[in-house]
């Protein structure tokens, strides 16, 4: 009986050295960010941390390079970040990287914030559509709530709140030497394996989370095809296209019913502008006024006003794509050389077709059955083919028609042509 408590004994020994060396390998979730933020990143994002924490993951790095985006988008980041279960990392990388605008809130919000050389942080000033600053009294507004919320981060993570201050008010910017120096980040490492490595054993602040995920297994993610397909699609300069090419094809369809072609590729690109604008804070000024541009235009093709009404056209239309979205963020605003390079090409085409529909309109009609009196034709199934056409005839004189016979134009009957045999 002793022999076999002793044996057991041993066994569980064994069993408890053995435990360390068999236990399960630490799981990371590195979740590439590496564009804009705005609805579609968001949702990417947002969907990737949670997928972390649902699968099991020790800890979700986002490894981020990002010029901002729209605040809306970058507050629910921030929200599912302080809410996930598991450790949230921001690694700004690969080197020459940037955190920048609400990129910096994003990173705040992270458990573990680090940086790899040569990349920068910063620059988070609240700015209007323009890229100018925002007028005085809404600017305190703005610029006020965004410091607060910035420090407010930074604080509850026992970084360098004075700083996160100035990189709203006063837009600073610093290398990632310059944020470690100034506590502005917690930690530098020139890769995602040496930061675990370097973050092994370190407390998280507010949450207490103490990591152990050296040597662990990285899963990495990127956005999908879809998601990528999505991204591009609400860009406003693109937006704006589709729009107007929607509007032509429809239209195109309404005068010339039955082509089909042009309608429904209008239609395909009028709901594809139409996501854009359920996306992006859009004005409905911006959409009147190109609505307006549009109806000018054809209305100076029915009206003579020798082309007042394209010029307003093209100012209404000009005007209402750069009114469009200014209410956006300086990522998100129509290009201005654009606007001014379709306004002038379609300026330019729409005077061509005004100029030929009026040269056409002046020059004297050339068919009709008034002037084939003379020209020979081909009798054919009743009809006389002449011209390309075939036309109604009867004989001069009674004559019998035959196909094939060939005949003269020698008079009409309004439509029908007087013919005799030849």
């Amino acid at each position: 009986m002793r022999r076999v408590v002793v044996s057991l004994a041993a066994a569980a020994a064994l069993l408890a050295l053995a435990a360390p060396g068999h236990a399960a390998t630490p799981r990371v979730l590195a979740i590439h960010f590496d564009t804009e933020v705005n609805p579609v990143t968001q949702s990417y994002l947002s969907d990737q941390l949670k997928r972390a924490a649902k699968n099991g993951y020790g800890a979700a790095v986002i490894v981020l390079d990002t010029p901002g985006g729209l605040s809306d988008s970058m507050r629910k980041i921030v929200q599912d970040e302080l809410a996930s279960p598991i450790p949230v990392i921001v690694y700004v990388s690969p080197e020459g990287a940037r955190a920048a605008s609400a990129g910096v809130w994003i990173s705040q919000a992270a458990d573990l914030l680090a940086m790899a050389p040569q990349t920068n942080i910063g620059s988070s000033t609240p700015i209007d559509s323009s890229g100018a600053n925002i007028g005085s009294d809404l600017r305190r507004k703005v610029v006020n709530d965004a410091a607060a919320s910035l420090r407010a981060l930074a604080k509850s993570h026992g970084r360098n709140a004075v700083w996160a201050d100035a990189a709203v008010r006063k837009a600073s910017n610093l290398t990632a030497g310059e944020a470690l120096q100034m506590n502005v980040i917690d930690m530098i490492a020139p890769t995602l394996p040496a930061l675990l490595v370097k973050s092994d054993g370190y407390k998280t602040v507010p949450k207490g989370y103490t990591l152990h995920l050296a040597g662990a297994q990285i899963d990495n993610v990127s956005m999908s095809f879809f998601d990528r397909v999505l991204n591009t699609l609400i860009d406003p300069n693109l937006i704006s296209l589709l729009f107007l090419a929607g509007i032509a094809g429809i239209g195109f369809e309404i005068f010339h019913p039955g082509v089909v072609l042009p309608g429904a590729l209008g239609a395909v690109a009028l709901v594809i502008a139409l996501f854009g604008f359920s996306v992006l804070p859009f004005s409905w000024g911006g959409i009147l006024l190109i609505l307006l541009g549009v109806f000018l235009f054809v209305a100076d093709a029915h009206v003579t006003s020798h082309g007042v009404l394209t010029v307003a056209g093209l100012i209404s239309l000009a005007t209402g794509m750069l009114l469009l979205f200014h209410n956006a963020p300086a990522p998100y605003k129509t290009s201005f050389p654009l606007v001014i390079s379709i306004a002038v090409v379609l300026g330019l085409f729409w005077a061509f077709l005004i100029a030929k529909a009026v040269r056409a309109k002046r020059q004297p009609v050339r068919v009709g059955p008034q002037l084939m009196i003379g020209e020979v034709g081909e009798v054919r199934d009743g009809f006389v083919y002449v011209d390309g056409a075939l036309w109604q005839a009867h004989a001069a004189h009674g004559e019998q028609l035959r196909d094939g016979d060939s005949v003269r134009i020698v008079g009409r009957d309004g439509l029908v042509l007087t013919v005799s045999p030849e």
